[in-house]
């Protein structure tokens, strides 16, 4: 339990709120001491269209006086099924999290080994990430010279999957950097695009050689998954508004457990 507590306590999802496109009840009750109602209410406030609630009483949990919370959940499924809600949600955005990679001095890598001899290195580095990106179910969205740009559902595949990516291309003597965003993104012929995307972007550009870098998004977003961080303090992501905290996946965290 106090691991839980220590868990959620580390979760922050309030740049994710704005990502929400479907119908959405918040309920507290108004007395509760271990989530004020004032938080549900800077919720409600973030997503579209949700509906607050305040219900009486101060307990927190859900089966103290559950019909309170029962009776509600009832009747907004009810109205917005009434309403044809179901059917008119948006799905031009969505809530995503966006890995970058880049082979750190290609340049010179290409100056030493030659045209060809680089084109059959380069084919093994791409070889080799689609393999771990099939591995952790990530999506391919662009190919550009050396470097990926791909999209997962969750963080922590993402995060897993782009160190997997790093200790795999020491293999074929290579070291790549890379950056792990999540936030919401415009969907345009089935690719993304948008703010959350030149984030991920700057992050990777800041990740030094074999390193994976990724925003507090993510971090706040994988709190309990086991994966270690190191801080690496504020930076400012060229023409990004703001002061940006980043971390560092602490080498060997981001590896899947055995078994």
């Amino acid at each position: 339990m106090v691991a839980l507590g220590r868990m959620n306590s580390e979760i922050d999802a309030r740049d994710t709120l704005s990502a929400i496109r479907v119908p959405t009840l918040v309920l507290n009750r108004i007395g509760d001491t271990l989530n004020p109602v004032a938080e549900a209410r800077f919720m409600a406030e973030r997503i579209a269209g949700a509906e607050m609630v305040e219900l009486p009483g101060e307990d927190h949990a859900f089966f103290v006086e559950p019909e309170q919370i029962t009776g509600e959940i009832k009747r907004f499924l009810r109205a917005i099924w009434d309403r044809g809600e179901w059917d008119t949600v948006e799905y031009d955005r969505v809530l995503a999290t966006i890995l970058f990679t880049d082979i750190v001095g290609s340049t010179a890598k290409l100056a030493e080994l030659g045209d060809r001899s680089w084109r059959d290195l380069v084919q093994q580095h791409h070889a080799v990430v689609r393999r771990q990106l099939v591995r952790f179910s990530g999506r391919e969205i662009d190919t550009a010279g050396d470097g990926f740009f791909a999209s997962f559902d969750g963080p922590a595949r993402a995060i897993r999957c782009a160190s997997a990516i790093t200790e795999s291309v020491r293999g074929i003597g290579l070291d790549v950097r890379a950056g792990v965003h999540t936030g919401e993104c415009e969907v345009v012929d089935a690719k993304i695009g948008g703010i959350a995307v030149h984030i991920g972007a700057r992050v990777a550009a800041l990740a030094r050689p074999g390193e994976v870098l990724v925003s507090s998004t993510v971090k706040d977003l994988v709190a309990g998954s086991g994966l270690v961080f190191e801080d690496r303090g504020e930076h400012e992501l060229r023409n990004i508004p703001g002061n940006w905290h980043l971390y560092e996946v602490a080498r060997g965290s981001g590896q899947p457990r055995a078994g």
